[in-house]
């Protein structure tokens, strides 16, 4: 495939196949009146159960939007590992490459949330961390079928980059998304066609500080240097740029909304934006769609509940407007 992509072209849509290289955690939640303290113990209320792990969130996102959506990952033989199959199913997703352990259990989060939307987390990515190679050479014939391959890092990083690999000798677009965000200055990342952290994470991903002061421009630089050949930066209520491999810089101003939850907005941004460049858009194009698809999931709570179908994102594109 072409190492280049264009900044302009036809926003009429098509088939798209995208293949998810991801993470399930269960999220156990509760609200308490404010954090305690260390020994202390506080009575809580409104434990739920929810839907957690990028990669679950980025799947369920992309067959919303219309997508043909596989998942390659590792749960747990538990009840929660049945419960993201299940979920699976009910959106669509394909998961004959999702390899289930009794080695592990499914991946869970502890999270601890006040009423004044503080809160404190605890994970155990559990099955998660057994995610390897040998996973992605038995989903080879699901990487071979999709259009674009999509990971991120609640995987190892070792299995990210070798599914990056694999998928772009197969002829497809990659993507990854670097969150939780890694030092990958040491990376070979020259089998990446887009990269897309937050502006914090990419920082992190060339070895400096998240509040450093340094460029967006040079971060891009920096990590088209290591060879990923696009970086896509978010930038939360700024928007977004992108800086091409054959020098074309893009910036898009974010909607305007009035914003409720932005908990997982950048994994339903990654999943438009990878629907969007499946379906052959032009990469501003593919950028809008994520924008208007992450700024609608910033108007409803929690993550999986607030993604939004492929109706709704083009009627919000239709009459939406961007931020002077």
């Amino acid at each position: 495939m072409s190492d280049s992509f264009s900044s302009t072209g036809s926003s009429e849509p098509s088939h798209a196949s995208v293949c998810v290289l991801g993470s399930y955690a269960e999220a156990l939640v509760m609200t308490v009146e404010r954090i305690p303290k260390p020994g202390e113990t506080l009575m809580g209320h409104s434990y739920r159960q929810e839907y957690g792990g990028k990669g679950s969130d980025m799947a369920v996102q992309a067959a919303r939007l219309g997508a043909d959506v596989s998942y390659v990952g590792v749960v747990g033989n538990d009840s929660f590992g049945q419960r993201f199959r299940d979920l699976m199913e009910t959106e669509g997703v394909d998961t004959s490459a999702l390899r289930v352990t009794d080695e592990h259990a499914t991946g869970v989060g502890l999270i601890l949330k006040d009423e004044q939307a503080r809160n404190v987390i605890a994970v155990d990515m559990g099955a998660n961390e057994l995610f390897d190679a040998t996973d992605i050479d038995a989903a080879g014939g699901v990487i071979a079928q999709s259009d674009v391959v999509l990971a991120q890092l609640e995987i190892p990083l070792t299995t990210a980059l070798y599914g990056m690999k694999v998928a772009r000798r197969a002829g497809k677009i990659t993507v990854l998304n670097p969150a939780p965000a890694v030092d990958l200055t040491q990376m070979d990342l020259s089998d990446v066609d887009f990269i897309t952290p937050n502006e914090t994470e990419a920082r992190v991903c060339v070895g400096l500080a998240p509040d450093s002061e340094v460029s967006d421009a040079d971060i891009a630089r920096r990590l088209q240097e290591r060879g990923a050949k696009n970086v896509v930066i978010t930038l939360g209520e700024r928007g977004s740029e992108c800086f091409l491999s054959n020098g074309d810089v893009m910036r898009l101003p974010a909607f305007c909304i009035n914003e409720v939850d932005s908990n997982g907005a950048g994994d339903s941004f990654n999943a438009a934006f990878c629907v969007g460049l499946a379906e052959g858009h032009s990469v501003d194009y593919a950028l809008r769609f994520a924008s208007a698809t992450s700024s609608l999931c910033c108007t409803q709570w929690e993550t999986v509940p607030s993604y939004h179908d492929r109706s709704a994102v083009e009627d919000f594109l239709a009459s939406a407007t961007l931020q002077a």
